[in-house]
C-alpha cells in the first residue's frame, strides 16, 4: 500500500502514485449502473433546461482592461525568464508556470467560468496593443487590411492542426522541459495572433486558428454559465444589432456572433462587447444545465466533430506518454526501425496511432448505430426518414466532450497537486539565477507534500470520471432521440470503453514532470 501514498522510484525516475484500485473498482461499478440506466431510460421529451439569471457581468470595462494588463505582464515575465533564465525547467518560471499551473487552471476555469480565459488572453491582448496601437477601444483602421478569411480556412481544421502540432512539440520534442523553447513557442503564438489581426477582419485567430481558444470553446459547451439574452423577445425586435456591429466606442463581436441567435459557447470569447454595446442592457450571464448546450443547443458540424474527437484522443495520449514504460517502448521500437536521436519518427507514429484508434472506434460505433436505427426489432428496414452517416457522426460527437473533459481535468490535477512544489521558489527567483538541479531527496520531499492530499485527489478523480460518463450518457440521450433501448448500446460501449481506459491510465504511476 506504500505506493499508493508515496512517490515511487521506477527505472531511475520519480513517479506519481496512481489512483488506488479500490477507487477504480468503485468507478467501474458506477459506470455500469449509469450505462444500465441509460439503456432503459425512455425516449427524451421536449427540449428543456435549467436557466437562471445571474448578475449583469462583466463589470466596468476598465476592470477588464486592468486584468488583461496584469495577465500580459505575467506573460512577458515568462518570456524573459524563458529566454534569459536558467535552463533548468524546475527552476525557471517559464516552464513551471506555463505547463504545470496555467494549463491546469485554464481548463479548471472552464468548469466554472466557461470561456472567460479568452477575455484576458495575453496573446490577443498583445496583438491588440501592437496592431491597434492603443490600450483600450477600437484601433485605427489604417493599421489593418480587414481581409475576409479564405473559405478553406473558415473552420476549426487549422486549430486542430495546430493542436496536434503543439502536442507533438510538447511531448515529442520536449518543449515542456525547455524554458527557452517554451518562451519561443509563446512568441510564435503572439506572432500568429498579430499577423491574423493585421490581415484579416475582426479576430480570425481567435475564431479559427487558436488551439487553446478552440479547446476552451468546446469545453465551454459544458460550462454552467454563458452570456445570453435576458429576454429573447428584445433581441427578436432589435434591428441595429450592436452586439454584432459594435458602436463608435465598442468593437464589434470579434468572432462574428449575433446574441439573438447564439446557441453555443464554442466561439464566444467572453469579451463582454455585446453586453456593453447592447442599448437595452439585454445581455447577461445566465446559469444553465451542463448538458443544455452539448445536448440540444449546439448545431452539429463536421469539422467540429473531428475537433471534439481530437480532444478525446489527445487528452488520453498525454496520459499514455506519462506511463513509466512509454519512453522505453518508443526507444525499443525506434531502434527496430532504424530511428535515432530523439526518436521523433517513432513518437510521431505513436501519436498517429493513438489518435486513429479512438476515432476509428467511434466511427464503427456510429456505423453500428446507423445500422440499428435503420431496422426495427424484427430486422425489417425502418420506415422513418434516414439520417445520413455524416450527420449522425457529427451529432453524436458531442457525447465525447465530457469524457475528454473529465479525464483532462483528472490528469491535470495530478500535475497541479504534485508538480507545483517548486513554484514558490521560482516566483521568488523567476529566472532561476544561481539555481542547481533538484536532488533526489528534494524530489522525494516535494512528492511527499502534494498540494492535495492523496485521498482528496483520488476522490476528485473518481468523481470526475463518473460525472463525465454520466453527462456523456445524458448528452447521447438528447442527441440520439431515435436511439431507444438497445440502440444506444454501441455508443454507450464506446463511451464507457474510453472512460474505462482513462481510469486505467489513472491507476498507473505517472512519471513526474519536474
Amino acid at each position: 500500500m506504500e505506493s499508493l501514498t508515496n512517490p515511487v522510484i521506477c527505472v531511475g525516475v520519480m513517479t506519481h502514485p496512481g489512483l488506488p484500485v479500490t477507487w477504480a473498482l468503485g468507478v467501474g461499478v458506477a459506470l455500469l449502473a449509469v450505462a444500465v440506466r441509460a439503456v432503459f431510460a425512455p425516449a427524451p421529451g421536449g427540449a428543456h433546461s435549467l436557466r437562471v439569471a445571474l448578475p449583469h457581468l462583466p463589470g466596468p470595462r476598465w476592470g477588464l482592461t486592468v486584468i488583461k494588463a496584469l495577465v500580459a505582464a505575467v506573460f512577458l515575465m515568462v518570456i524573459v525568464a524563458g529566454l534569459w533564465g536558467s535552463p533548468l525547467p524546475e527552476r525557471n518560471l517559464a516552464t513551471t508556470l506555463t505547463w504545470t499551473v496555467w494549463w491546469t487552471v485554464v481548463i479548471l476555469s472552464v468548469f466554472f467560468l466557461g470561456s472567460a480565459w479568452c477575455a484576458v488572453c495575453p496573446w490577443d491582448t498583445l496583438a491588440g496593443w501592437l496592431v491597434n496601437r492603443r490600450f483600450v477601444g477600437q484601433g485605427d483602421d489604417a493599421t489593418r487590411l480587414h481581409l475576409k478569411v479564405p473559405g478553406f480556412l473558415r473552420s476549426v481544421w487549422p486549430a486542430l492542426g495546430l493542436f496536434v502540432g503543439l502536442t507533438w512539440l510538447e511531448l515529442g520534442v520536449g518543449v515542456t522541459m525547455d524554458p527557452a523553447a517554451t518562451a519561443l513557442l509563446a512568441l510564435v503564438m503572439v506572432v500568429l495572433a498579430v499577423s491574423s489581426l493585421a490581415v484579416f477582419e475582426r479576430k480570425a485567430f481567435c475564431r479559427y486558428f487558436c488551439p487553446v481558444g478552440r479547446t476552451i470553446g468546446f469545453y465551454a459547451q459544458l460550462a454552467p454559465v454563458a452570456l445570453r439574452p435576458v429576454d429573447a423577445e428584445v433581441c427578436a425586435r432589435c434591428t441595429s444589432l450592436e452586439c454584432y456591429h459594435g458602436t463608435k466606442s465598442i468593437a464589434p463581436c470579434p468572432t462574428h456572433l449575433t446574441m439573438g441567435r447564439l446557441t453555443q459557447n464554442t466561439y464566444c470569447t467572453s469579451c463582454g462587447n455585446c453586453a456593453t454595446a447592447c442599448p437595452s442592457g439585454n445581455v447577461a450571464w445566465q446559469g444553465r444545465s451542463m448538458a443544455a448546450e452539448a445536448g440540444t443547443g449546439a448545431r452539429p458540424h463536421w469539422d467540429e466533430a473531428w475537433f471534439m474527437l481530437g480532444l478525446l484522443a489527445l487528452t488520453s495520449f498525454h496520459g499514455v506518454t506519462m506511463m513509466s514504460w512509454w519512453e522505453s517502448s518508443v526507444q525499443t521500437l525506434g531502434r527496430m526501425i532504424g530511428d535515432s536521436g530523439r526518436f521523433l519518427v517513432t513518437f510521431s507514429f505513436g501519436l498517429a496511432v493513438s489518435m486513429a484508434v479512438p476515432v476509428a472506434a467511434y466511427a464503427v460505433a456510429v456505423a453500428v448505430t446507423q445500422r440499428l436505427v435503420a431496422t426495427n426489432a424484427a430486422g425489417v428496414p425502418s420506415a422513418r426518414k434516414a439520417v445520413s452517416y455524416r450527420k449522425r457522426f457529427s451529432a453524436l460527437a458531442f457525447a465525447v466532450l465530457p469524457v475528454a473533459f473529465a479525464y483532462h481535468l483528472s490528469h491535470n490535477l495530478i500535475h497541479l497537486s504534485h508538480d507545483t512544489g517548486t513554484l514558490v521558489g521560482t516566483l521568488g527567483n523567476p529566472l532561476g539565477v544561481g539555481s542547481l538541479p533538484l536532488t533526489r531527496i528534494e524530489h522525494h520531499l516535494l512528492a511527499l507534500h502534494p498540494l492535495l492530499p492523496e485521498a482528496v485527489l483520488s476522490a476528485l478523480q473518481a468523481g470526475l470520471m463518473v460525472w463525465g460518463f454520466w453527462l456523456a450518457a445524458r448528452i447521447l440521450h438528447q442527441r440520439g432521440r431515435e436511439l431507444v433501448g438497445w440502440r444506444r448500446l454501441p455508443m454507450l460501449v464506446f463511451l464507457g470503453g474510453m472512460t474505462a481506459f482513462n481510469v486505467w491510465l489513472l491507476t498507473h504511476d505517472m512519471v513526474m514532470r519536474t
